[in-house]
């Protein structure tokens, strides 16, 4: 069965709505121009609610170290997605300095950017994402999907992102045999305003696809 992370959370009750229709991943933003930004305070809040039911999954953008330490000792997730232009040794370096586990979201549009995954193989697995606007200030959570079929010859397990919604996610994973999806955007009323509707709607989809 697909596992799921609803990313993106900020608020106790659609945490606990992504918990209770069986959400694998909770995601809690750290990249400041995201509407879905939180602060230290209220990630450890949510991740303390969450912690033994589900993966807790800090998202940064190219963080320094300093904030990484903060997240560590603050929020204690279980793994920290790394959604910029960090290096396979950056991955390795903040896992070393900070004890958990890093993965790569490499965002893509061609089969070429999709092998790149190899780079970054001793990681537990990569995200696939779309490319972002030329304009945007948002690395992901823009709500655009890519040519699915283009991870035809990716390396599993692999997470899926990238323009997903209730009603497409079924089909994305039945294209592309994802392990994993992600949701944001696609389950929101607003720019950061998650719906606990849609959340619910999502998980069921995506459970169902296979």
């Amino acid at each position: 069965m697909t596992k799921v992370k609803i990313c993106g959370l900020s608020t106790p009750d659609t945490l606990e709505a992504a918990i209770a229709h069986g959400a694998d991943f909770v995601g809690l933003m750290f990249f400041a121009k995201s509407p879905r930004a939180v602060s230290l305070d209220r990630a450890a809040h949510l991740a303390e609610m969450a912690r033994g039911r589900v993966k807790i999954v800090t998202v940064t953008v190219d963080a320094e170290d300093g904030l990484l330490a903060d997240i560590a000792q603050t929020v204690k997730p279980d793994l920290i997605q790394c959604h910029g232009k960090e290096t396979p040794e950056r991955l390795a370096a903040i896992t070393a300095r900070t004890g958990i586990t890093t993965y790569k979201v490499l965002r893509v549009a061609t089969a070429e950017q999709v092998a790149q995954a190899k780079f970054y193989s001793p990681h537990p697995f990569i995200m696939y994402d779309a490319m972002p606007p030329k304009d945007s200030v948002l690395p992901g959570g823009n709500g655009l999907a890519f040519d699915w079929t283009i991870l035809g010859g990716a390396a599993h397990p692999f997470m899926l992102a990238g323009g997903l919604t209730p009603g497409n996610v079924a089909q994305a994973i039945r294209v592309t045999g994802a392990d994993m999806v992600d949701v944001s955007s696609g389950v929101e009323t607003s720019p950061g305003v998650k719906d606990v509707h849609l959340i619910a709607k999502f998980i069921e989809a995506a459970k169902a696809a296979r």
